[in-house]
């Protein structure tokens, strides 16, 4: 192997803050919380989506929307009316 051109893994917590499950693993990432698990000192870093709480793999329809898409873009754009076509004659 090569010396110098690999990257500097750590351990690592990856936390969902939606649910609180917890990924232990290792990463390049690193951040100022740490915890130490087993004797060993991991980096926690905060995601916000993860498989646990992911739609397509709970199987929820978690659909967040304020305002429906229909409404949005009339509110943006005003009513839009079609031109008549014009008679031939």
């Amino acid at each position: 192997m090569k010396k110098d051109i690999h990257p500097d893994y750590h351990p690592v917590v990856f936390q969902d803050m939606t649910t609180g499950h917890r990924y232990v693993t290792r990463s390049t990432v690193t951040s100022d919380k740490t915890e130490e698990i087993d004797g060993v000192e991991h980096y926690v870093i905060s995601v916000g989506l993860t498989a646990d709480s992911h739609p397509f793999f709970t199987g929820q329809k978690q659909f967040v929307d304020t305002e429906g898409r229909i409404d949005k873009f009339q509110k943006r754009f005003g009513t839009v009316r079609r031109a008549k076509k014009p008679t031939r004659g």
